[in-house]
């Protein structure tokens, strides 16, 4: 049985590091001085909960696996049986085809067949490129076929600052609205709603301990150059007496730090997810940069629309600061 990751791209820049997997180019590993700022797994494992995988051309969940494209209904397959919904789009398990391997970058392309489900084709390149305290990942996508169609773009990396616990980070996330779904299935079911005075308010930060998501935020501010800013935070520990039932942090490295994950414009979404445990380090949070929420395929919500030939290109990032 092969490698479930493929082969390994790693990329340096001073003492900045990233790792991208050649199946489902995926964001495997990065890391500033030695300290990682994304949850990390062996190359031997697959990807645990979607983790740093490229979701396109959705990402989250199409209803029943269920849309209607030119009058006609498609049925793709059904890759979450629990909930019997189509997820995170088509390319994660397939492998990418290297174009270009440099010190500092990498960047991998991948063709999406017609298929049952999807009738236009694409082919979709992703870059990723570091740079001191830096990465910066930038996603195209060209219509391939004869007819217009919408797509999505998003991507799944679980964050971390060091080994500061997850409880302990600070979210800052400038979002005005937020679309309800129903747990059970994580489908909308409600319109978008106003954050202001719900738990779902992020705009002035808020310790993730007791917090709970998997949750699409919209409405993002947007800062002066146009991209949106999604902070996770830590506070200076050092000196700091031993927490009660246990000891101080063992990161200093991590003291006082800021991850900054910031997105392009086309970016409208954040999707935020905190599972109990993804590899044995116990809770998580993903901030997922989407085009689109769940169910776009059949909302048509911020789809990119793609004429035949046409090309549309985005990016997003993560600085330390």
């Amino acid at each position: 049985m092969g490698n479930p990751t493929g082969q390994q791209f790693e990329i340096t820049r001073g003492n900045a590091r990233a790792v991208v997997t050649e199946i489902g180019a995926g964001l495997r590993a990065f890391e500033v001085g030695g300290v990682p700022y994304v949850e990390e797994f062996p190359e031997d494992a697959k990807p645990p909960m979607g983790a740093g995988q490229v979701l396109l051309p959705w990402p989250n969940r199409t209803k029943g696996g269920r849309w209607t494209f030119q009058g006609e209904t498609q049925q793709l397959e059904i890759t979450e049986a629990a909930r019997g919904n189509a997820i995170h789009g088509l390319t994660r398990h397939l492998e990418w085809e290297l174009l270009e391997h440099a010190e500092s970058s990498v960047t991998l392309a991948v063709d999406v067949a017609v298929q049952p489900g999807w009738p236009v084709p694409l082919r979709a390149t992703i870059t990723y490129e570091v740079a001191p305290r830096e990465l910066t990942v930038t996603h195209e996508i060209r219509n391939e076929g004869e007819q217009p169609i919408g797509v999505g773009v998003g991507t799944h990396p679980y964050f971390r600052i060091g080994d500061v616990p997850t409880d302990e980070l600070t979210l800052t996330l400038p979002a005005s609205r937020v679309r309800p779904s129903l747990p059970d299935e994580q489908m909308p079911y409600a319109p978008e709603q106003d954050v202001e005075g719900t738990e779902y308010d992020f705009r002035a930060g808020r310790v993730l301990a007791g917090v709970n998501l998997d949750t699409a935020f919209g409405g993002l501010a947007a800062a002066e150059d146009g991209t949106h800013h999604v902070v996770l935070s830590h506070a200076v520990t050092s000196g700091a007496s031993p927490r009660a039932g246990g000891s101080a942090t063992q990161t200093p490295e991590a003291d006082g730090q800021e991850l900054l994950v910031w997105t392009g414009p086309d970016f409208r979404w954040a999707q935020v997810f905190t599972p109990d445990d993804l590899i044995g380090r116990g809770r998580a949070v993903a901030i997922e940069p989407m085009t689109c929420p769940a169910d776009a395929l059949n909302t048509g919500t911020d789809l990119i629309e793609l004429a035949s030939s046409a090309s549309w290109s985005g990016s997003w990032g993560i600085r330390v600061r």
